[in-house]
């Protein structure tokens, strides 16, 4: 299954009162793995940049004026979200900010029915927890070392490392191989001399039917003799 892990910054909190996306950071993964492929944009607000705003993620007017605007490469974005189910921290605010930029280029917005809210799941998995990015990557043991400011494509890329925990970890090593050599377990595994036996077959050979017939045959007094037949 195909899952897009994305984040966004923004020059405020309010898209209805004039606030705009400046940056989105997608990050792909498939059944639940990275597969390495990724979209990132900055995008020129056409308004300044608060103070407060840039404070949390470093996006100044002069780093953005020389960047499109949304609508200049919104193509290249809708090609590679796809059709695929969209995950967010406290994902109602960046599906709000990526439908109002979808609106103001005259694009459909994306459906609210392929979202799905990671801070939803922490507090469902975690209820009375701390459940913000940094609170999640400290709980799950995600290194955040190099997270100095906010950074759509950064943050998006801890998240999805916190959406696989959320959703039941990795589980490194619970895997069904022939060869050894194949198993996440065997590599990792304390015991390296551990004897890895073939799957023997699912039916009893005629040596070992014929000792069933002389074991059950010497039985003395066996329970299905003392029981009535039914009528």
């Amino acid at each position: 299954m195909r899952e897009i892990i994305f984040d966004t910054e923004t020059t405020g909190l309010s898209p209805a009162g004039g606030d705009r996306l400046v940056e989105i950071g997608c990050v792909e993964m498939i059944n639940r793995v990275e597969t390495g492929r990724f979209y990132h944009a900055y995008f020129n607000p056409q308004r300044p940049m608060p103070s407060e705003a840039e404070a949390i993620h470093g996006l100044g007017d002069n780093f953005l004026s020389d960047k499109p605007a949304f609508a200049e490469t919104v193509e290249a974005l809708l090609e590679f979200i796809g059709d695929a189910p969209l995950i967010a921290h406290n994902a109602t605010f960046d599906f709000g900010f990526l439908n109002h930029e979808l609106k103001q280029c005259s694009r459909d917005p994306v459906c609210l029915s392929r979202m799905i809210c990671t801070l939803v799941l922490a507090r469902s998995r975690h209820p009375g927890a701390k459940h913000s990015l940094d609170a999640l990557c400290t709980r799950f043991g995600v290194d955040r070392s190099h997270r100095v400011k906010h950074g759509a494509l950064l943050d998006a890329q801890l998240l999805a490392q916190v959406y696989v925990e959320l959703t039941g970890g990795r589980q490194i090593g619970l895997t069904l191989a022939d060869d050894p050599g194949q198993s996440d377990h065997a590599a990792t595994s304390t015991a390296p001399d551990r004897l890895f036996r073939p799957a023997r077959p699912h039916f009893a050979s005629a040596t070992e039917r014929e000792a069933h017939r002389r074991f059950v045959a010497g039985l003395v007094n066996p329970l299905w003799e003392r029981v009535s037949a039914p009528i």
